[in-house]
């Protein structure tokens, strides 16, 4: 496949928009990204162990006021995978390395945990595959990464690569949105992000109103305007037109939406996606002007490095653990905090491993790579 490079050309290209700044901007590192990335999977975990009933009746109204938003932790990674993206596009690339180079960052992990899954499913943990239909179907869309087009498929393998899928969706639709993109000034991007704000907000009520049965969450084409809405706001960053609010202001609004989202109807759909968004942006921005962040720590950004496989791994822990102590035990305090305790310990000591021995061997071997350069967040 040839590389386009004409501006008129159908998007297989990736180029960036042929601006100093962007072109500057675009070489830059931004460890605050890596560092807020394992914010965001520590939050899907606080909210699984809530979901998991570890917490007994004196407990759980905090842990529920706590965590039960956790689930934005996902929201987070999809605008984060827009910014990222469109910030380190390569100019000229090709399609199909670019799709290479994407799969190589989730596919050894995504098959090694879904093997796991397997596993578990049909030995210790036969609950893992309770109303599962078409088995095998289903676990041979999961493979391929297409199973959360199917409500019924969701959760198959290991039950967290429905959001995996999604993501497979939107690397495919990047070029084009790319292209699409790279014209519009910061104006038009600003309206490109509002529109997807505005989407995220009404789309449940439009997808009742056309009797469209698809469950939200999981689904795909719903959840593309949060990553349309990173390349949006990526490029108006990467054009020096970010006039956001900075780190503290941007982690104030977060923690804002973050806690009023079960106080709105849908509200965990979009009220902490302005603020999330507001994050990304400002810690890309204190990171090419060398401005403090507290999410530039190297414990943060080790941990960073670590959280696509803790993200991976914690939920199949957690499912392990429901053989020693049942499913939804209540627990006090003690017992409930140490079950919690334990399975962050064992999942992040998992992360570590899978980090070092498969996510970066497994991109190596995709890419027919001896040694990994440098790479951005």
């Amino acid at each position: 496949m040839r590389t386009l490079t004409r501006e008129a050309a159908l998007p297989e290209t990736l180029a960036l928009a042929p601006t100093p700044a962007a072109e500057r901007h675009a070489r830059g590192r931004l460890p605050s990204l890596t560092g807020m990335r394992w914010a965001a999977a520590f939050l899907v975990f606080a909210f699984h162990t809530y979901k998991f009933g570890y917490y007994g009746p004196e407990d759980e109204e905090l842990v529920s006021w706590a965590a039960r938003s956790g689930s934005a932790g996902v929201m987070f990674f999809f605008v984060l995978s827009g910014f990222v993206l469109a910030w380190s596009a390569r100019p000229g690339d090709r399609y199909l390395s670019f799709m290479r180079r994407r799969l190589a960052r989730v596919y050894p992990l995504h098959l090694v945990t879904a093997a796991v899954a397997l596993a578990l499913a049909f030995t210790a943990l036969p609950w893992l595959r309770e109303g599962e239909r078409d088995g095998l179907k289903a676990v041979t869309a999961n493979l391929l990464l297409v199973s959360s087009w199917k409500f019924e498929w969701w959760q198959t393998g290991n039950p967290v690569s429905w959001s995996l899928v999604c993501e497979v969706f939107f690397y495919a639709c990047f070029p084009l949105l790319h292209w699409a993109l790279r014209r519009p000034g910061p104006r038009g991007l600003t309206g490109v992000a509002a529109l997807c704000v505005l989407t995220v907000m009404v789309q449940p009520y439009v997808y009742k109103a056309l009797h469209v049965d698809v469950f939200l969450y999981s689904f795909p084409l719903a959840r593309l305007p949060e990553f349309v809405l990173g390349v949006a706001v990526g490029r108006i960053v990467q054009l020096g037109r970010w006039r956001g609010p900075g780190l503290e202001g941007a982690m104030a609004l977060t923690l804002i939406g973050y806690f009023a989202a079960p106080l709105v109807r849908s509200g965990l759909t979009w009220t902490p996606l302005i603020g999330l968004t507001c994050l990304i942006a400002a810690g890309a921005v204190a990171d090419v002007n060398g401005q403090p962040s507290m999410w530039r720590r190297p414990s943060l950004v080790k941990l960073g490095e670590w959280s696509f496989a803790f993200y991976m791994v914690h939920l199949l822990v957690m499912h392990t653990l429901t053989l020693w102590v049942g499913e939804k035990p209540r627990f006090d305090t003690i017992g409930a905090f140490g079950t919690a305790g334990s399975a962050f310990v064992v999942s992040l000591a998992l992360s570590a491993l899978l980090y070092r021995l498969v996510e970066e061997p497994g991109r190596r071997l995709f890419l027919g790579k001896k040694r990994l350069p440098g790479r951005p967040a």
